[in-house]
């Protein structure tokens, strides 16, 4: 793969940085795509700004772009097909998520609504592929955490730098698979070189398995602090969300989340292990996982 050229779309998400890492260390030409203005070059790597009124057609000469990585959400990738034909793309890896799979069955309204935005958008991406002939792999990861510009571990270390302690409810026993973010990119980059692996969903998941209690006494390992874990009855808590979604960092908490930190969220990934060599680290923050 020394010296192809992708295109990386959601080139500016912690992912997408992974990503262009990893392709310009294999020596590749990488057109990087985000919405926020990035135009011009660093690095090996050409920018481009998405925006609704830009043209998706390349420039007089430029060789095709056929290779491609999408690290934007995936229901985002729809309103770029026309820039992948435009670049004759034969090939793309997207990512999704595994809350397809554990969301779809949520009380929480808006949290199904998000599982059936990520099905909806992974049906259309199939069906958009395999009509011109262009081969699709989608990776769904679990929790994504690194690099301290996650939504996941990154809260929970801000609310325990914030509040000195954290709130468990219920037992919190159940089991998590964090997965760190140059894992995830390297898996789309390790995906994408692989010619075998076409037209298949691939879930993704970290390298070792552990509760939500031991994942967040991790976090507080990782900054040098005691754990102070406050545990919560589940009723209690049911009973006072609409309060404690005032706080400005908990506005997105719900009764389904705190449910969920009682259920097993665990994926096996030995068929990408087995098909594109997927090795996951295990959960070890380090200090530039968290957040400044």
């Amino acid at each position: 793969m020394n010296g192809c050229q992708v295109g990386v779309i959601g080139a500016s998400s912690f992912v997408g940085g992974c990503v262009l890492s990893r392709l310009t260390q294999l020596g590749c030409r990488v057109t990087a795509y985000s919405r926020s203005l990035k135009e011009g070059r660093s690095d090996g790597v050409v920018w481009r700004q998405l925006s609704p009124h830009s043209s998706p057609y390349s420039a007089p000469g430029q060789k095709p772009v056929n290779h491609w990585i999408c690290s934007a959400p995936i229901w985002v990738l729809p309103e770029h097909f026309a820039l992948l034909e435009a670049h004759r793309a034969q090939r793309v890896v997207v990512l999704s998520s595994t809350s397809r799979l554990t969301k779809s069955g949520s009380p929480d309204l808006e949290e199904q609504a998000v599982a059936r935005r990520l099905a909806e958008a992974e049906s259309y991406l199939q069906v958009w592929a395999e009509e011109r002939g262009i081969d699709w792999v989608v990776l769904r990861p679990t929790l994504i955490y690194g690099l301290g510009r996650d939504q996941n571990i990154g809260e929970i270390a801000r609310f325990i730098r914030r509040f000195r302690f954290f709130p468990l409810f219920g037992k919190a026993d159940g089991l998590r698979q964090p997965i760190h973010a140059q894992d995830v990119a390297d898996a789309c980059v390790d995906a994408l070189r692989t010619s075998a692996v076409r037209n298949r969903t691939y879930n993704i998941s970290g390298g070792e398995t552990l509760t939500y209690r031991e994942m967040v006494n991790r976090i507080f390992k990782a900054m040098d602090r005691p754990p102070f874990l406050l545990r919560v009855p589940l009723f209690a808590f049911r009973a006072s969300v609409s309060l404690v979604r005032l706080l400005p960092r908990c506005r997105h908490w719900s009764a389904a989340m705190a449910e969920r930190m009682n259920r097993d969220l665990v994926f096996d990934h030995g068929e990408a292990s087995q098909d594109f060599a997927f090795q996951p680290r295990k959960f070890d923050l380090s200090a530039q996982d968290l957040p400044e």
